[in-house]
């Protein structure tokens, strides 16, 4: 089972990258389709609950040990999760200046992570219990659970950035809202 997972997380993060490498593209171009906006942020979620739910299969059913760095990916991207699920359900376009600082501080982590696992020498605060350096998966013969937590951050950056341009609610769907908020919370227009 563990060997089924590995694979469809590989899979899944080759997935990522294809996401990431067309909306760059889009973004790079200027002219950002609707449809694309409409479902950027809600994919952006879905990038990060698979992130997290792999995470913790990783490491509470596969038995593999996070070591610190590992760590610190996780604490960038669990609260995305809850970020970018309430965005996208609130069609929320100012994600992006919550979800962006976030992620890129978990890609300088996972970038880190990619480069003591590629040159051991580097690392200083490798735990020997659970060292940085050690590769628990190699999908493809590249792709290390950390270059995965990479590519899974520069997604959720890019489709961030690609929901910048999903319209507001209309005023029907804020008075829909509303309704069915028992707090009674409001946005700022």
């Amino acid at each position: 089972m563990v060997a089924i997972v590995e694979r469809l997380t590989g899979v899944l993060t080759l997935v990522a990258l294809a996401v990431a490498v067309v909306g760059l593209v889009v973004l790079v171009r200027g002219r950002v389709p609707r449809w694309l906006s409409d479902v950027a942020l809600p994919l952006a979620t879905a990038i990060a609950v698979t992130a997290t739910v792999g995470s913790l299969f990783m490491s509470e059913v596969a038995g593999y040990p996070p070591c610190e760095l590992c760590w610190y990916q996780r604490i960038a991207m669990y609260p995305l999760v809850v970020v970018l699920g309430i965005a996208a359900w609130r069609r929320d376009p100012q994600v992006w200046r919550t979800a962006v600082p976030i992620a890129a501080i978990g890609t300088l982590f996972s970038a880190w992570h990619v480069a003591i696992e590629r040159r051991p020498a580097l690392g200083g605060m490798c735990d020997p219990a659970a060292p940085c350096s050690l590769r628990w998966v190699e999908e493809f013969g590249i792709l290390t659970l950390p270059m995965m937590a990479g590519i899974g951050f520069l997604a959720i950056i890019v489709l961030s950035l690609v929901g910048r341009n999903t319209p507001a609610p209309t005023p029907d769907e804020d008075e829909m809202t509303d309704a069915a908020d028992p707090l009674g919370s409001t946005r700022p227009e």
